[in-house]
């Protein structure tokens, strides 16, 4: 059984930085492809950034370019999201998952975790 517990998140002031954390069981992190995605209030939850085991290739959002960097520590089966330059509008709650290597945008499984909210104050 896949499960994923993310933490890390918090209150920020805009132009904060934060480090989020996602660790994994029941599936190794280290031969899947992971990402992140973020749903705000209102919204639908979207896509932030992959990372591939493969050749270690990085997508995001354009919204974080530039700011965001996704990495993985596969000795702990954990992936982690650096959040610099935070803005009001990064607002949301946070989650991890396995993702396709043909999609990145598409999960592999079904499951999610909590999230752990991040809010940055204007």
């Amino acid at each position: 059984q896949v499960q994923l517990v993310e933490s890390g998140g918090g209150l920020v002031p805009a132009g904060g930085s934060l480090r989020l954390s996602c660790a994994a069981s029941g599936r190794t992190v280290s031969n899947l492809n992971m990402g992140w995605f973020r749903q705000a209030p209102g919204k639908e939850r979207e896509f932030v950034a992959a990372d591939s085991w493969i050749g270690r290739s990085t997508w995001y959002v354009d919204s974080v370019k530039g700011r965001f960097t996704i990495s993985r520590d596969n000795a702990k089966n954990t992936v982690y999201l650096q959040m610099n330059s935070l803005k009001p509008e990064d607002t949301a709650i946070y989650y991890c998952n396995y993702v396709k290597s043909s999609d990145y945008k598409s999960i592999l499984f079904a499951s999610w975790g909590q999230g752990t909210q991040v809010t940055v104050s204007s």
